[in-house]
């Protein structure tokens, strides 16, 4: 265990196994004076889109009752534990082993049988995973990793899939939405509370 977790209260229902706040950033900092490639855990909190994903499915749970959840680069997974109990089958991912391990253990923790985690990468993405719902929560931070993002959307699109979206408002969003603009069936903005400020998160609906 890499970043020393604590189970904390999330939601009036749901407590979760989390890296500790106080302790992320001194763990980190040890971990790069031994290798300075340790990459920065930016999964190790709970951002505003997951708290506006999980606001928006917790008012429109259909979106989720019944079927087949797929959540990419979870972090965390906020959205997927806090709406688990309405999925038929749910596949919490991130690319971070760290942030796998993690849901693992919460997925122990609320003893979800029907839930699973996985490793995964999206440059790298295997084919064989279907989903009827894809959950993507801030995901487009990175420029040079939309061109792998907007395709393995697009064939989730192309398979009848529909995919939400919660995103910030960031200067590389722009470019990112406009390639999925053919898509969005509707968009809303929600705003939530972090670290005692406000912040306005957008809420996509694609399906093509």
């Amino acid at each position: 265990m890499l970043y020393p977790e604590k189970l904390m209260k999330i939601q009036d229902e749901l407590s979760l196994y989390v890296p500790d706040p106080d302790l992320v950033k001194p763990a980190y900092e040890s971990l790069y004076a031994k290798d300075a490639t340790t990459p920065f855990p930016f999964w190790a909190q709970i951002w505003p889109s997951a708290k506006a994903m999980s606001s928006f499915l917790k008012e429109e749970p259909d979106w989720i009752k019944g079927k087949q959840v797929l959540e990419l680069g979870a972090g965390i997974g906020l959205p997927s534990f806090s709406m688990a109990k309405y999925a038929s089958a749910m596949i919490i991912s991130d690319h971070a082993v760290e942030a796998v391990n993690l849901i693992e253990k919460n997925i122990q923790h609320l003893n979800l049988q029907h839930v699973k985690a996985l490793c995964i990468d999206w440059n790298h993405f295997p084919d064989n995973i279907k989903a009827e719902i894809v959950l993507l929560s801030d995901i487009n931070y990175a420029p040079d990793q939309f061109e792998s993002l907007l395709l393995l959307i697009r064939i989730y699109l192309e398979q009848g899939t529909t995919i939400i979206l919660s995103t910030p408002q960031r200067i590389t969003t722009p470019p990112f939405l406009t390639a999925l603009q053919p898509f969005i069936n509707r968009s809303i903005t929600l705003t939530v509370e972090h670290m005692k400020h406000t912040v306005d998160i957008g809420i996509l609906i694609l399906s093509k």
